[in-house]
């Protein structure tokens, strides 16, 4: 399965079965944080939840068609990242991500964000990347900013989030513009 270690602290890695309870505690212990941003998190209950989730994870890698991904930070679960599906004929796609609260401001996710996209530029010869955040969530727009990635527009009333709609911001990162 794919394993890839981003530095001494940081690695990512495709997720499996035997990983949906440390999965589960993971989004559990951090509901409030994430569900400011992510409407899936409260329909998560249970480690059981993720049965039929991970699967379709690891066929999405399979496929070569992206894949959903944990982040460790010194070997603890600590986030994930995920590669959207591929769209091979444009030679495009899109990264998303989450982190736990007590794992921010270690420049975890840039490190992460920055590893894959040398994956996708060198190995995948893809031309296209884009990431899509919140406009209002300052500390995820801060990774494609930070990466120079650049910002495409907005998308008005682009994500339905409980109970209003939130303005989602496109950044984009061309192969010809990566800096490696």
């Amino acid at each position: 399965m794919f394993s890839y270690k981003v530095d001494e602290e940081v690695s990512i890695e495709i997720l499996q079965q035997h990983h949906k309870e440390e999965l589960y505690e993971l989004i559990d212990s951090n509901r409030e944080h994430l569900r400011k941003w992510l409407l899936w998190v409260d329909k998560r209950k249970s480690a059981d939840d993720f049965e039929t989730i991970i699967p379709i994870w690891i066929r999405n890698y399979a496929d070569n068609n992206g894949f959903d991904a944990g982040i460790r930070y010194n070997g603890k679960l600590v986030g994930m990242i995920g590669l959207h599906y591929i769209d091979w004929k444009n030679s495009t796609t899109s990264i998303g991500y989450f982190l736990s609260e007590d794992a921010q401001g270690k420049g975890i996710i840039t490190q992460a964000v920055s590893s894959l996209l040398k994956y996708l530029f060198e190995t995948l010869k893809l031309n296209r990347v884009e990431i899509q955040v919140a406009v209002n969530n300052h500390k995820s727009i801060a990774i494609p900013e930070r990466l120079g990635f650049v910002s495409e527009g907005i998308k008005r009333d682009g994500q339905w989030l409980y109970d209003h709609y939130e303005d989602i911001v496109t950044y984009s990162m061309l192969a010809k513009e990566w800096k490696y």
